[in-house]
C-alpha cells in the first residue's frame, strides 16, 4: 500500500540513522545532507529509495511498532521494545482479552497491548496525570492515522476503582507503587488471571512481591530482567556490539488464584 498523508514513515540514511516522520503534504524533511519534500514520499511504496536535495539516498520504510516507540515524541518514560515483548508473552496477552493498564505514560505499551488483543479485545488504560494522558493520546493517534482505535479506551483517575468494573483477565501496571493495586486485583480479577508489574528498582519489586504473598491470592510469582545485545556481522568479523541495552526495569508476573486454604 502506498504511503498517504497522515501516515508514519521512516527514512534511513547511508549511515544507518533513523528519522521518523508524520507525512503532511506541505512539510519538508531536512537533515545535514539535504531535504526531501513530504509530497515526494506520499504515493511511494514501502521499501523505496529516495534522493535528498544533496544527492544522497535514503531508504523509505513503513516503521515497525518498535521503530515508532524508539523514535516517537514522549512525555513519560516509555516501556521499550525489549520489555514490551516479554510482557506480551509472559503475561500471555492474546486476541479477545480484556486488559487493564496503568499508567498510560507515553502510550507505547498501550499500542503493543492493543495489537495483541486484536479488534475483538479491549485495552482500558488509566493515567493519573492529565499531561501524560494528553501526550499518550497524541502518540496513539499519530500511529493510527489521527484516531484512537475502537479497542483502546483511555481514562484518567485511579486504576483500583476500574478493576472492580472490568474484572480484567490481565492487569499490567507501570506505576511507582503497584502494591496499592494488588488488593483491588484480589477482589476484582478472576482466578487464573495474570498481573504484571514493570518496576525500575529492587525495593519496589520487593514491596510488590511481599504484598502479593501476604494476600494469599497469588501464585507462580516470577521476577525477570531482560538485557539486549546486538551483534555485528561484516565479512569474517562476527562479534557482539561494544554497547548493549542493560537494565531498564524488572518485570514481575503473578497468577491470581483462589485464596490460599486456611486464610
Amino acid at each position: 500500500m502506498p504511503f498517504a498523508a497522515g501516515d508514519a514513515a521512516l527514512l534511513i540514511d547511508d549511515q544507518g540513522r533513523h528519522f521518523l516522520l508524520h507525512l503532511e503534504e506541505d512539510r519538508t524533511f531536512q537533515y545535514h545532507k539535504g531535504t526531501v519534500a513530504h509530497s515526494e514520499l506520499i504515493g511511494s511504496e514501502d521499501g523505496t529509495w529516495v534522493e535528498s536535495s544533496g544527492g544522497n539516498s535514503l531508504l523509505l520504510l513503513r516503521p515497525r511498532l518498535a521503530d515508532y516507540i524508539l523514535k516517537m515524541r514522549r512525555g513519560a518514560q516509555v516501556v521499550y521494545p525489549k520489555d514490551l515483548g516479554p510482557i506480551l508473552v509472559y503475561a500471555d496477552i492474546g486476541p479477545g482479552m480484556t486488559v487493564l493498564e496503568a499508567g498510560t505514560g507515553s502510550g507505547a505499551l498501550t499500542l503493543g497491548l492493543a495489537r495483541a488483543v486484536g479488534p475483538n479485545g479491549r485495552v482500558v488504560s488509566v493515567e493519573r496525570r492529565d499531561d501524560h494522558a494528553a501526550q499518550a493520546r497524541k502518540t496513539i493517534e499519530r500511529w493510527h492515522r489521527g484516531e484512537v482505535p475502537a479497542n483502546i479506551e483511555l481514562r484518567t483517575g485511579d486504576v483500583s476503582e476500574v478493576v472492580f468494573e472490568l474484572e480484567p483477565e490481565r492487569i499490567v501496571l507501570d506505576l511507582p507503587e503497584p502494591w496499592h493495586t494488588v488488593g483491588a486485583a484480589v477482589a476484582g480479577q478472576p482466578p487464573g488471571g495474570v498481573l504484571c508489574a514493570y518496576l525500575p528498582t529492587v525495593p519496589q519489586v520487593q514491596t510488590t512481591v511481599e504484598r502479593a504473598r501476604d494476600t494469599g491470592s497469588f501464585a507462580e510469582i516470577e521476577i525477570m530482567e531482560f538485557l539486549l545485545r546486538e551483534w555485528n556481522v561484516s565479512g569474517r568479523s562476527v562479534r557482539p556490539e561494544h554497547s548493549m541495552v542493560g537494565h531498564t526495569g524488572f518485570l514481575v508476573f503473578m497468577r491470581k488464584t483462589q485464596r490460599t486454604p486456611g486464610r
